[in-house]
């Protein structure tokens, strides 16, 4: 009789398996999918987020179970319990299917040649080891993000000789089209907005290419060219982004730019970096990229760029811009109005000109003034960029205002960094009524990221009325003590599980005044 409820229990414990480890899959690849790809920042992810202790006691379990399985009770006991485990599993998986994610898994044709490599080494495992596939099964589910990494390894010849056909079919374009300039963006922030708002100023003079979104990789500027690259395009802007040393090198040696704009630069990505010297680093391999006698466009206000620029005087036309001082093209008599903002910029020749934006925010300034910068010297008068930068529009989700009522969220969502949310709430102090900071903290800081994140609390207790806290306490208690070692009043620190019920506490923040919600930083699910 336990014979047969033995293998009843096994054939359970075989489909249980099956569903956990489908909903595993999914989300493992999401998780893997949001990192990149990579397979060390995966598991630099898996050591800090991956609840591996809920595997800990069924494996001790199957340890113990290995030496005494001639024991039919005991093979009973386990059965049951690892039954009941895996059903637990399932629960966990599918109630975060079922919440609402904020980037979904993207079956996109490497996603679905994974998935094809892990059924096919679930299947082997499943020939060869039938009469025990219950046991493989359930190690297959405790090391699924192992097996997600494996997989990678193995497809990666493959994934490099598409990469490779791809690279090769862009720079076949490219070579088409010689008549196309291209002006390379890179910065550790500012260079989609700089994007954007260039784009606007030169669309009615030249046929542009911008990269869209955040396209800034190797292989997202490769997808640029070969699906949107057209004979009639005069300039191409490629943003290119980076994570690790070289990676904007990659980019260059690829596609060699004739120009190139450093936005600002700055402490990002210093998991990945390491220290700001490699930041810096990285961001001027575009800068050695540009061929000697072009220009190359510098922000003067960014002390690592001032220091950086003197190596690069003699071989290159430096063209700085700046809020701050009087070098190159730069702003003054900045006024925030109804409307936006207004200032009036002077170039190097001392030729001066009012504009008048749709944008709020210092580094909006310096932004556009580096648009005009380079507009400018592509042989656009300055009377004539007016009309396109009162046009520009605000980039999602980078201090963009919403009007919703009685109430205006500010959302500056996308990728915070410590200058940035520093402007941000210093920008939300500047307006009169009910002034609320919404936050996850700031991420991917390396060792510092604990001080940040407490600097940030200190900015935020100086110009917030309300302070509500998002997420992982991890990011999110550093803001606190920074904002309640500030004399920020503790009853107006407030901390939430999820965005939606920070909003919902925002919204029900009574008071008199119209009520500014800023929205800074807006963590992945990775997070």
């Amino acid at each position: 009789m336990l014979t047969t409820i033995d293998l009843v229990l096994e054939y359970v414990l075989l489909f249980v398996t099956t569903i956990a480890l489908i909903l595993g899959l999914h989300y493992n690849l999401q998780m893997f999918q949001q990192n990149g790809y990579k397979n060390g920042e995966f598991y630099s992810w898996l050591m800090k987020n991956d609840t591996r202790q809920r595997f800990l006691y069924p494996l001790a379990l199957f340890m113990v179970v290995l030496v005494i399985w001639d024991m039919p009770v005991v093979q009973l006991i386990f059965f049951i319990i690892t039954i009941i485990w895996t059903i637990a599993i399932i629960f966990a998986y599918a109630l975060y299917w079922r919440t609402e994610t904020k980037k979904k898994l993207v079956l996109t044709a490497r996603v679905k040649r994974l998935i094809a490599t892990i059924v096919i080494l679930y299947a082997v495992l499943f020939v060869f080891f039938y009469e025990e596939m219950w046991f493989w099964a359930q190690i297959y589910l405790i090391w699924l993000p192992e097996v997600v990494i494996l997989c990678n390894i193995i497809n990666h010849p493959i994934e490099a000789g598409i990469n490779r056909h791809y690279i090769k079919d862009a720079q076949r374009i490219l070579r088409e089209n010689p008549q196309i300039k291209i002006i390379g963006i890179t910065g550790s922030y500012g260079k989609t907005s700089m994007k954007y708002y260039l784009n606007t100023l030169l669309k009615d003079f030249y046929d542009v290419l911008i990269t869209p979104g955040n396209f800034n990789t190797t292989l997202g500027v490769v997808r640029t060219i070969r699906e949107h690259m057209k004979p009639s395009n005069q300039i191409f802007l490629c943003e290119m982004g980076a994570r690790h040393v070289h990676d904007i090198k990659e980019i260059c040696d690829l596609f060699p730019p004739q120009e190139g704009i450093i936005t600002s630069i700055g402490p990002q990505h210093l998991e990945t970096f390491h220290t700001q010297e490699n930041v810096v680093k990285t961001k001027f391999e575009l800068a050695d990229a540009v061929p000697d006698g072009n220009r190359i466009y510098l922000n003067a206000d960014n002390p690592f760029e001032l220091e950086k620029a003197a190596e690069y005087t003699n071989r290159r036309k430096v063209v700085f811009y700046s809020y701050k001082s009087d070098k190159g093209y730069h702003a003054s008599e900045v006024k925030l109005t109804t409307l936006g903002t207004e200032f009036t910029l002077t170039a190097p020749d001392g030729e001066t000109a009012r504009f008048a934006m749709r944008l709020i925010g210092e580094h909006n300034v310096i932004n556009v003034c580096g648009a005009i910068a380079v507009a400018h010297e592509q042989g656009i008068p300055l009377e004539k960029l007016r009309v396109p930068v009162r046009r520009i529009e605000p980039v999602p989700h980078r201090l963009q205002m919403i009007q919703r009522g009685d109430v205006t969220i500010i959302d500056d969502a996308y990728n915070s960094n410590p200058a940035g949310s520093k402007a941000a709430v210093e920008i939300l102090h500047m307006f009169d009524g009910i002034r609320i900071l919404v936050t996850p903290g700031m991420v991917e800081l390396g060792d510092k990221e604990e001080d940040y994140n407490y600097k940030f609390g200190t900015y935020a207790a100086a110009n917030c009325d309300y302070i509500l806290l998002v997420g992982r306490m991890s990011h999110t208690d550093p803001i606190k003590k920074g904002a309640l070692d500030s004399g920020f009043p503790e009853s107006k620190v407030r901390s939430f599980e999820d965005l939606q019920g920070a909003m919902n506490c925002a919204y029900g923040i009574s008071g008199e005044g119209h009520k500014y919600i800023l929205l800074e930083n807006d963590l992945p699910d990775a997070y």
